[in-house]
């Protein structure tokens, strides 16, 4: 390939854990251990990133997708040059414009619009390119009258809004964002995203992490999937989506924990149309069909089943109980099937996992406890900024006095 943007040729980073004297990557790494009280356990290896080689045209938008501890941050904190690879090489050609971390390059005590010119001289413009986009930077970022404030008092999402709208100003030939459009309101995401194509239209090419699967098939006709710091698949966004669903879903919860093997284990989670057809994004308003096959291996009385809903940012949005439903199950032998059909789905625009709970005798004892599969819920308007968890219509009425 050679109208490449980016290459990187067996790039692997290893970090050794619990060593005294060890270099650190980074400035903040060094900073941390000096004040830091030193373990005395022998030191032990992990590698956060092995042998990921692949090349990126100029002009792609390509996605980074994996679990947690896949190391998708580690790989574009060594293509920013932030942290240094223990193995391999990679090359990048033209500007490069980075937004890892929520306030990164910010100072907490400086006004927003002190903190535009900061952030503008780390990723490389001049106060004079500064000046010249100053006013297009704090129109498109839309924190307004709270440009001169200190960002101390900003929200994640202005401290976001802000640095985006910096480093896209700043007409790099290479964008890397790391998972920080996740705070943004739905209706920045998709401005962001807008955005980005007319960046990639300009021949600019951009790097996106993010868990947030309907924003990677929006923007990146190609993905790379990662799993234990390995590159597992490079190719279109749709095979690469349903990897990272099949390998996400069943997963044991970490919190659980069972003398030999669970007595119950779910098979098979499937979320469906209240028709029965298989989706992964669902409408404002609209019913789901959970279907969650399982296995007993001794009989469980009385079993209670719960699907938890849990946001992108792993909070807990409900749970659907077949207890609380009192759906009265008697007992699971063998194998078999459980459905449970939602009520017309009243939570806001975003991206959801399930988690399966199972107890035995109604309250009783955790028998399974697994991930299950993901979806995404759309609407226009009703987002996590401007409307929290859910939205539900309410009846209103007007006394005139």
């Amino acid at each position: 390939m050679t109208d490449f943007a980016i290459r990187a040729e067996g790039l692997s980073k290893r970090y050794v854990l619990g060593a005294t004297g060890s270099r650190p990557d980074s400035l903040r790494d060094a900073v941390q251990t000096m004040f830091t009280p030193r373990k005395r356990t022998g030191p032990s290896e992990f590698w956060a990133l092995k042998n990921a080689s692949f090349d990126i045209r100029r002009g792609e938008n390509v996605g980074i997708i994996g679990h947690n501890g896949a190391g998708k941050s580690t790989l574009l904190k060594i293509l920013s040059q932030i942290v240094t690879p223990t193995t391999g090489t990679a090359e990048l050609k033209g500007r490069l414009g980075a937004l890892l971390e929520v306030g990164t390059g910010f100072h907490r005590e400086l006004s927003g619009r002190e903190n535009v010119y900061l952030y503008g001289s780390i990723l490389g413009m001049d106060r004079k390119e500064v000046d010249k986009k100053f006013d297009a930077i704090v129109e498109f970022s839309e924190i307004g009258h709270f440009i001169d404030t200190p960002v101390k008092r900003y929200s994640s999402g202005m401290y976001v809004r802000l640095a985006f709208s910096v480093a896209a100003h700043l007409d790099p030939d290479i964008l890397l964002l790391d998972e920080v459009l996740a705070v943004g309101d739905f209706s920045f995401q998709r401005k962001c995203m807008d955005f980005s194509r007319r960046l990639q239209q300009r021949g600019s090419t951009i790097l996106v992490v993010s868990h947030n699967m309907a924003s990677i098939k929006a923007m990146c006709p190609r993905v790379i999937y990662m799993k234990k710091g390995e590159v597992m698949f490079d190719g279109p966004t749709d095979e690469g989506l349903a990897l990272y669903e099949s390998n996400g879903k069943l997963a044991t919860l970490p919190w659980f924990h069972a003398s030999g093997e669970p007595p119950v284990t779910i098979t098979s989670v499937e979320l469906l149309t209240k028709e029965g057809q298989p989706r992964m994004m669902f409408d404002y308003g609209e019913q789901m069909r959970i279907r969650l096959s399982y296995k007993a291996s001794r009989p469980i009385e009385a079993p209670h089943f719960v699907c938890a809903v849990k946001r992108s940012d792993d909070t807990l949005c409900c749970n659907y109980s077949s207890w609380s439903d009192e759906a009265n199950l008697r007992r699971l032998e063998g194998e078999g099937v459980i459905e449970v059909l939602t009520p017309p789905l009243s939570l806001v625009s975003e991206g959801y996992s399930i988690e399966v709970l199972v107890r035995e005798n109604n309250t009783g004892a955790v028998v399974a406890a697994q991930s299950g599969a993901s979806f995404h819920l759309r609407h226009e308007v009703f987002d996590p900024a401007g409307f929290g968890v859910f939205h539900e219509r309410a009846e209103w009425s007007h006394d005139r006095t």
